[in-house]
């Protein structure tokens, strides 16, 4: 019998003849290009892998063994209560009316009460101990037993676990850590051979590469995510050096100092801080590059510390309005707002307003671009430092010092004015300095551009467009002739608290 749809039945037929107009119908309906009979049609982009990651269990079976949970006790003197312990301490020089005293002083009496004797423990002259303080996450990087972490995991320890993949807890020391990198070196007290990993090129590292975290969450102990690279060169203000790579891999608290992993195993970043609102991952983590962990580690485990150069400024962006005000093109390079007092800089001729460009022939693009290049050469090298001022380059050597701890770290128109006058335009009111460097600002009009650029009263301007001024007339004549110019801002150097900086304010046209 033949089937109802066969070529040589009237029903076969007629859903041939259906198909047909169908297929056609398609192709012209996707713009199909034809050659004969048979359709041409372009191919949507693909990239072709060597191999499909079909998950990332290889990876972690091979990498779990080399994280390990990081335990953390420091030595505090425990508290006793009263007016000398952790209640009420010090309420007695409280006025007698304040509440707060009268709270200590009833607490007081009920501490003395026969109940509360009853269920006092005997504290005695109880010795100082150890108390859990922090727990975080760090990664062999030698079969000798060196593993990193973060800083701020080990910051004022006096007790060192290590909580190994299989459970094991080791003593460690702490070889040395670098608190502007927020990083740590520790060494675990034990003879035998470790499963370690290394690190990647960071340089080949892409935004939407694939990232594996390991760590340990919320002291949950070893926990995988995955993810992938979000960003690179984040700055997220956690130091001078800040070069982040972000990632979205979940990273919780208890994850820094745990390594972010490429798919070959090898650490491109190590997890140190998270952004949310709740505390909690949101899906934005950011990772110490591998290139700056390689240096610094290296460093700490050949001397225990970390040496860095010192050029000795306070620099800030190069703004749009502020390369206006200064008539020069492009916004790179780092503005010289202040050189340090017997800095490097100072003593080689830097001064207020010189813009960093090159650095050894190498161009600077930013204030935070400098500082890693900088930190990144040695103490006592003689650097050659290009800088623009007044809109020629000028070359000059200093002989870079060494990084401090993180502790150190004439007039136009002599014309007289009345206090108090006011420069509208800006929404400004200065008056003379009585050292006679610079104008005080006074009053600063609410909505201004003043305001809105952070100019606050008791700021002294020092210069505008790089020239000195002593009164608000001096002051006006500055703005006059760039206006005159055809610039469009003007720079003023502001004084605050013993620190420079400048701001561009936009000059009224007509």
């Amino acid at each position: 019998m033949k089937s109802p749809f066969s070529s040589k039945s009237p029903v076969g037929k007629r859903f041939a003849a259906a198909a047909a107009s169908v297929a056609i119908g398609t192709a012209v309906g996707l713009g199909a290009v034809t050659s004969g009979t048979v359709p041409v049609f372009a191919e949507a982009v693909r990239v072709e892998t060597q191999q499909q990651q079909l998950g990332f269990a290889d990876v972690v079976e091979k990498v779990s063994p080399a994280v390990v949970s990081v335990r953390v006790k420091a030595t505090v003197q425990p508290a006793a209560a009263g007016p000398d312990g952790m209640f009420g301490r010090g309420f007695e020089s409280l006025p007698d009316d304040h509440p707060m005293k009268r709270f200590f002083r009833d607490f007081r009496g009920f501490e003395n009460s026969p109940r509360a004797e009853r269920n006092r423990p005997n504290r005695g002259n109880r010795p100082e101990r150890a108390r859990p303080v922090s727990q975080g996450s760090g990664f062999f990087i030698s079969e000798d037993g060196y593993l990193v972490t973060n800083n701020h995991v080990v910051r004022d320890g006096s007790e060192l676990t290590v909580v190994m993949d299989d459970g094991t807890e080791i003593g460690a020391t702490l070889v040395g850590s670098d608190p502007r990198t927020d990083l740590a070196l520790l060494k675990v007290d034990e003879e035998r051979t470790f499963t370690y990993v290394s690190f990647a090129d960071d340089s080949k590292v892409r935004v939407g590469d694939w990232v594996v975290a390991v760590g340990n969450p919320f002291g949950l102990g070893g926990t995988v995510t995955a993810g992938i690279v979000s960003a690179r060169g984040r700055d997220i203000g956690a130091g001078p050096y800040d070069d982040f790579i972000q990632i979205d891999a979940a990273v919780n608290r208890g994850n820094s100092g745990g390594p972010a992993f490429n798919l070959n195993g090898e650490v491109v970043g190590i997890n140190t801080a998270i952004f949310s609102p709740s505390g909690g991952n949101v899906g934005i983590a950011f990772a110490i590059p591998a290139s700056t962990a390689k240096d610094v580690i290296s460093a700490l485990r050949a001397s225990g510390t970390v040496d860095r150069a010192w050029l000795g400024v306070q620099i800030q962006p190069v703004t749009e309005e502020i390369a206006d005000s200064l008539g020069i093109q492009g916004t790179d390079g780092a503005l010289v707002s202040q050189p340090q007092p017997d800095s490097p800089a100072m003593k080689a001729g830097v001064v207020p307003g010189d813009i960093i460009v090159k650095v050894d022939g190498r161009p600077i693009k930013s204030p935070r671009d400098l500082a890693r290049m900088i930190g990144n050469m040695a103490p006592g090298v003689s650097a050659e430092v290009t800088v623009l001022r007044n809109g020629e380059e000028q070359t000059i050597t200093v002989e870079l010092g060494e990084m401090p701890g993180m502790e150190q770290q004439a007039s136009l128109d002599p014309a007289v004015e009345e206090e108090g006058s006011v420069l509208e335009d800006f929404g400004l009111t200065v008056t003379p300095s009585e050292d006679g460097q610079g104008v005080v600002v006074t009053d600063v009009a609410p909505g201004s551009d003043a305001a809105d650029r952070g100019i606050q009263s008791g700021d002294v301007i020092t210069s505008v467009n790089a020239q000195a001024v002593t009164s608000a007339a001096a002051v006006e004549k500055a703005v006059s002739d760039a206006s005159k110019a055809g610039r469009k801002a003007v720079l003023f150097q502001i004084k605050r608290d013993d620190t420079n900086r400048f701001v561009a304010l936009p000059v009224q046209q007509g």
